[in-house]
């Protein structure tokens, strides 16, 4: 007589899908109205709050010096969004954006000014600096399994440090005969008559677009993202791909510093944090657009083209200073509440679809990662 099998022992489970192929797909069918909506209504948001400025300030809001203006000023928070997002797809956050930046346009101005270096080595050296300083962050979070809140603050404010130990609280300022008007070129110049720094910003969105969208390091890095013991089941490394989200924001954050110095052409040690809210901002705000309920590239920068229209057309109506941190905070808030609530319909969307289908029952979706690398309690 055949024992009958123990009660712990496992059962053999029909084979399904794979894991990773599931969650990397779309989440299940939806009204093609609502779809819309989600994805292309931050877009016709712009394009609303441009017409309603034009009418109320035909003179001179619907202007190419406007035009100019808006894709010029808002090239580096444009920058800074994009470096802030790619953190965020693995569900970590990087708050020393704004102190990087600090030290990463005073690193150039202090090489170039004080130190005679060439430009383009300065820049070269910046780039692959902020790179560095975006792996450490990356390890502290992982491997010191440290909230990336509260490791990325830490960090950011001993880059703060050190900025002010490069300029002894000071500016630094070039003398009588400036700077390379080389160097200055690649944030002043132009292209088919329009600024060049938003031609930056439209390579940087569609490589970041490329590569989260169509190559397999994109998926991965969103699977790690939206349910880390998923990646951890089906064999992805979830501490080296965060480490590589933390780099790539770093290289831009570098990048972000190199134009920022050719624009200013002073070495100022605060001027990196008035960027770091407006880059969050972007981020946020960009997941609840072109991709609802996930960060990417084109909704962030849909989501600082909005920005930047508001803030010139308040700006032209005469609104003190004070308004644009006002904006900016609850723009903020808005943000957050319609990431949320874009997440949780992408995951209703997505339960019930798999609920429905034959390939069974899906798991069950992960809360934002803890420092530790594990998935916290969903609210």
């Amino acid at each position: 007589m055949t024992a009958p099998p123990s009660p712990s022992s496992p059962r053999r489970q029909p084979r399904r899908p794979g894991l990773l192929s599931r969650l990397g797909r779309r989440a299940g069918p939806s009204r093609p109205g609502g779809h819309l909506i989600g994805a292309y209504g931050l877009l016709a948001l712009t394009a609303l709050l441009f017409l309603l400025f034009s009418l109320t300030l035909p003179r001179t809001f619907p202007t190419l010096d406007t035009v100019d203006s808006i894709l010029s000023n808002q090239s580096i928070p444009a920058v800074l969004a994009l470096a802030a997002m790619v953190p965020i797809v693995t569900g970590a956050f990087d708050l020393s954006i704004g102190y990087g930046l600090g030290l990463a346009h005073v690193m150039v101005m202090q090489l170039v000014v004080n130190e005679g270096w060439p430009w383009p080595l300065v820049c070269l050296a910046v780039i692959v600096g902020g790179g560095v300083v975006g792996v450490v962050n990356g390890v502290i979070v992982e491997f010191g399994r440290i909230d990336s809140f509260i490791a990325t603050l830490g960090t950011g404010s001993m880059l703060y440090a050190l900025t002010g130990w490069i300029t002894d609280g000071g500016r630094i300022v070039p003398g009588p005969q400036g700077l390379p008007a080389a160097f200055t070129d690649i944030y002043n110049s132009t292209f088919l008559g329009l600024p060049v720094p938003a031609f930056y910003v439209l390579a940087l969105a569609v490589a970041l677009w490329l590569v989260l969208e169509r190559l397999p390091l994109g998926r991965y890095l969103y699977v790690v993202g939206s349910n880390p013991r998923a990646a951890d089941l089906v064999g992805i490394p979830i501490r080296k791909y965060t480490v590589y989200a933390f780099a790539a924001s770093g290289l831009i954050v570098g990048f972000a510093g190199v134009l920022l110095a050719a624009q200013q052409q002073i070495g100022n040690p605060s001027v990196g944090l008035d960027y770091l809210l407006p880059a969050f901002v972007g981020a946020l705000l960009g997941s609840t657009a072109i991709k609802p309920g996930r960060p990417n590239a084109m909704g962030t920068v849909v989501a600082v083209a909005v920005l930047a229209v508001g803030l010139t057309g308040i700006g032209q109506m005469g609104a003190d200073f004070w308004t644009t941190p006002l904006f900016h905070g609850g723009t903020l808030l808005v943000a957050v509440g319609l990431a949320g609530y874009a997440a949780r319909r992408r995951l209703r969307t997505g339960a019930v679809a798999a609920r429905d289908s034959p390939a069974g029952t899906p798991e069950a979706p992960s809360s934002p990662r803890r420092g530790d690398g594990t998935s916290g309690s969903t609210p």
